[in-house]
């Protein structure tokens, strides 16, 4: 059996014939510091560029560009105006005047021996299936707008998409204010312009994207000009401006990522936030949704991110806004509005489908774009190209004088491959498990507020584990082989580069367009490697340090600005992902994906100092400080007003009217956390929560626990609802439900018709008793038609309508069952924007939570019937 002693040459061969000094160990912190700080001095000031501001009182200086400042003073106004909720006469009145007050100055400066402006307010209804729920709507209010040239005759239209209204009690600043106004300085600049404008533009104000996306489900359906819309730029934001990400394109039309690549001045876009949000891993939705899937519209997806922790607060003011986001978002927009009204592709776009757009930017420099197919072909190029150079270079190490033999050198590499492989493998344990332990312990979340705290948790634990094996490897071998520090050294980082190319392959092989990310670090390894090479022919030497340092800073910026974009985006999004998910674990995974990306081909060069282990270890003591000061205020992951831990709060009433022809009725607070950390509460604001046996009680005995949920989203969320019980709350409305007919269709099939007189916001639980199933209904019938297991969730908005909800009814049931009882249905409706009736003791609860925590609270009324 072969082990290291059998290539063991000569215990006392100088250290220069293996390679030269170790260099001090004191080099090695300074060799850290230097990435440190090239990261500080580089990645954050390219995330947060913007260009400068554009004034007012420069614009006869800055024909046909975006003034930042006029969208700033519009912006005030608009925050001004308070809550948006949609069915609120801030919304439906003073907003939409606003708006019209706005465009209507827009017109008047216009130049109309060019342009026909014509605007108007849509009120649509309408009804669709979303996030499980059949939803419905009545009268939601959009402002829309079209621009067209006078000299053009095309009948294709660009849409723009952003909408006004807002969540409970948040002025809307970023969500979705900022879009509102940067849309109206475009289409001013637009309508001042003599630039061409070959395809009209709708920009679409809609009124009811907070509301389950309905705005722009009554513009694509209903709307006379909706059918002539071909391509979209949709304007949200998942937090309070900064610069815009796009992240989310097609589908099935790389032409538009090309357009965006040559015109946008500002680019933030990767493939990789795209299939994020595709695959659910972001608890947000766009109208980009609505466009495709009922409108077949193509377009472009694109929303702030920054700050996400004030997302849908009534922090998301106009203060808090990030001040460069005006001009920034404004070029863009303004940029690309024009560039595909211009564009010829628009006049068929069908024409155009031909597969999806892998992309990224580099820092926010600029973009590279290239077809699905293309990037199949540069994946395995690059691969192949990875795998010879370092074929080439291991046999380069065999033909120095003084090697050993090409047995041994190989040996020594696949020894040195399952070491790396090893240490890979650990490093992924370890920090998994440090995610683990910090879930169990309660201590997650740690790094929600103070961002720093990956490094010490996540990024030390993964250099720890990449480091110490390799470095004891090379510490207990050094003596029995001929290969000298450097060759060692750069086997490590050619078994790293395999097990990358592996990635690679993988991710290919399951359809990942995001499969660029690991060919971009074997890019520039392959580079290092081919002109060490070119060296090692040319001049004798192959100058490994210098070559293998430089190519890698190219990398090491790509991978740690993306890093630093995962953080400030996906942080504040795990405190509203629900209280059954696993942040740190998210955290973990994907720290430790991006670190061996970069870090495989770092840290390897700390085996060139001395006392390397001893340096290396200390990352490990910095994971175990770190897990102690998570446990110190220090590591308090909520801060008031800046990072807050979210709950909604619904003050409910419950009636409950039984089969047995008895009524039960309790009212209290139903309290939803939206993060996991709730626990925290457990000794004062929730001390008093009834215990789990009473929402067990409920779940088996009412539809999805007999709770007021208010969207499909927070179906999976009812296992951790928590119920104190109160003094009851009072309705402006009462709820009444009158059956308006009931019908014998068949000796097995009923019809009955109902009418319900409530609140703007109606949600109906059905649940069907064994052997009675609903065939149809009045609402959207995708539910029953896809064969979904009941309870059925119906969710119906109106907004300022006087006229009961009606609604319909089939069932089959036994021939036998001529009397019911048939199914349970319950009706929940919801008061989310008025404050002016809240009881003091509903006041009193919300001022019980801390300064450190946020309410989202209303009150609702759940009453169930057994049919």
């Amino acid at each position: 059996m072969m082990s290291f002693s059998s290539f063991d040459i000569d215990s006392d061969k100088k250290q220069s014939k293996r390679g030269g000094k170790k260099w001090p160990w004191y080099g090695a912190p300074i060799f850290c510091v230097i990435w440190f700080t090239l990261f500080y001095v580089a990645v954050i000031p390219s995330f947060f560029s913007y260009p400068k501001m554009l004034y007012v009182r420069d614009e006869v200086h800055h024909p046909d560009e975006f003034i930042g400042e006029r969208a700033k003073i519009q912006l005030a106004e608009y925050s001004a105006i308070g809550n948006k909720m949609m069915g609120s006469v801030n919304n439906e009145v003073h907003t939409v005047n606003f708006i019209k007050r706005e465009i209507g100055k827009i017109v008047d400066q216009s130049r109309k021996d060019l342009y026909e402006i014509e605007s108007e307010v849509q009120y649509a209804s309408g009804a669709f299936y979303l996030w499980e729920a059949a939803t419905s709507y009545d009268n939601v209010s959009n402002v829309v707008v079209k621009i067209s040239r006078k000299d053009s005759p095309s009948d294709k239209y660009l849409l723009v998409n952003c909408h006004y209204d807002s969540e409970v009690k948040t002025p809307a600043a970023g969500d979705d204010g900022v879009m509102v106004v940067i849309m109206l300085e475009a289409l001013r600049v637009i309508s001042r312009s003599d630039r061409p404008l070959d395809h009209p533009v709708v920009f679409l104000f809609n009124g009811g994207e907070e509301s389950n996306m309905l705005g722009s489900h009554g513009f694509i359906t209903k709307h006379r000009w909706a059918a002539n819309c071909r391509a979209l730029i949709n304007l949200d934001s998942t937090g309070s401006g900064g610069r815009e990400v796009l992240f989310q394109t097609g589908p099935n039309h790389p032409w538009l990522m090309n357009y965006y690549q040559k015109h946008a001045p500002h680019p933030w876009s990767v493939t990789l936030a795209e299939e994020l949000f595709q695959n659910n891993f972001i608890p947000s939705d766009t109208d980009f949704r609505i466009f495709r899937d009922y409108g077949n519209l193509p377009g472009l997806d694109m929303a702030h991110a920054l700050n996400g922790y004030i997302y849908h607060t009534k922090y998301d003011n106009f203060k808090n806004l990030a001040r460069g986001t005006y001009q920034s978002t404004g070029e863009n927009v303004l940029a690309l509005t024009w560039a595909l009204a211009n564009a010829p592709e628009l006049d068929d776009t069908d024409a155009h489908a031909e597969g999806h757009a892998v992309f990224f930017d580099y820092l926010g420099w600029f973009m590279v774009v290239y077809t699905e197919s293309a990037s199949i072909a540069i994946n395995i190029v690059v691969s192949v190209a990875a795998l010879i150079s370092i074929a080439i270079s291991i046999y380069f190490m065999t033909r120095d004088a003084g090697a050993d033999a090409p047995k041994a050198v190989l040996l020594r590499f696949g020894v040195i491959f399952l070491v790396q492989l090893a240490a890979v493998i650990i490093a992924w344990a370890l920090t998994i498990l440090v995610a683990v332990f910090m879930h169990a312990v309660g201590l997650s979340e740690s790094w929600y507020y103070g961002v720093w705290m990956t490094f010490g948790l996540y990024f030390c634990t993964m250099f720890f584990g990449l480091g110490l094996l390799p470095a004891f490897y090379i510490g207990r071998t050094k003596q029995k082989t001929n290969m000298k520090l450097n060759e060692t050294i750069a086997c490590f980082m050619h078994s790293h580069c395999i097990l990358i190319v592996l990635i690679c392959v993988i991710l290919m092989g399951m359809g990942v367009r995001s499969a660029f990310f690991p060919m971009f670090g074997l890019f520039f390894y392959s580079i290092s490697v081919i002109l060490q090479l070119i060296f090692k022919v040319i001049f004798k030497k192959s100058f490994f340090m210098p070559v293998h340092l430089l190519c890698q800073v190219a990398p090491f910026l790509f991978y740690t600005f993306l890093n630093y974009e995962f953080l400030l985006v996906f942080v504040p999004m795990q405190g509203r992902d629900g209280p059954d998910s696993k942040p740190d674990m998210l955290l973990a995974l994907f720290i430790a994906l991006m670190t061996m990306h970069f870090a495989g081909f770092i840290i390897p060069i700390l085996f060139k100092f001395r006392k390397s282990k001893i340096f290396i270890s200390m990352f490990g003591v910095l994971t175990i400080i770190f897990i102690i000061l998570a446990a110190t205020p220090a590591g308090f992951p909520f801060k008031h007003e800046v990072a807050a831990q979210r709950y909604y709060v619904l003050h409910t009433q419950r009636i409950l009217h039984n089969e047995d022809s008895t009524t039960k009725t309790e009212t209290g607070f139903y309290v939803q956390p939206v993060d996991t950390r709730y626990s925290e509460l457990y000794d004062t604001t929730l001390k008093n929560v009834e215990p789990e046996s009473w929402l067990n009680d409920n779940c088996a005995n009412e539809p999805y626990c007999g709770l007021p949920l208010y969207s499909g989203r927070w179906l999976n969320w009812k296992d951790s609802a928590r119920w104190i019980y109160s003094t009851p709350p009072v309705f402006p409305i009462a709820t009444d439900l009158n059956e308006i007919s009931r019908q014998s269709i068949s000796a097995n099939k009923t019809r009955i018709e109902y009418s319900i007189k409530a609140g703007d916001r109606i949600v109906i639980y059905i649940d069907p008793k064994p052997n009675v199933k609903i065939s149809n209904w009045s609402v959207d019938e995708t539910v029953l038609n896809d064969g979904r297991q009941p309870p059925y969730f119906i969710y119906h908005v109106y907004s300022m309508v006087k006229e009961r909800f009606q609604f319909w009814l089939e069932f089959e049931h036994d021939v036998a069952n001529t009397n019911g009882p048939y199914f349970k249905m319950a009706v929940s409706v919801h008061f989310l924007y008025h404050q002016e009736h809240y009881t003091q003791d509903y006041r009193d609860f919300l001022g019980t939570f801390p300064d450190w925590t946020y309410t989202t609270d209303w009150f609702a009324s759940y009453e169930s019937w057994v049919i």
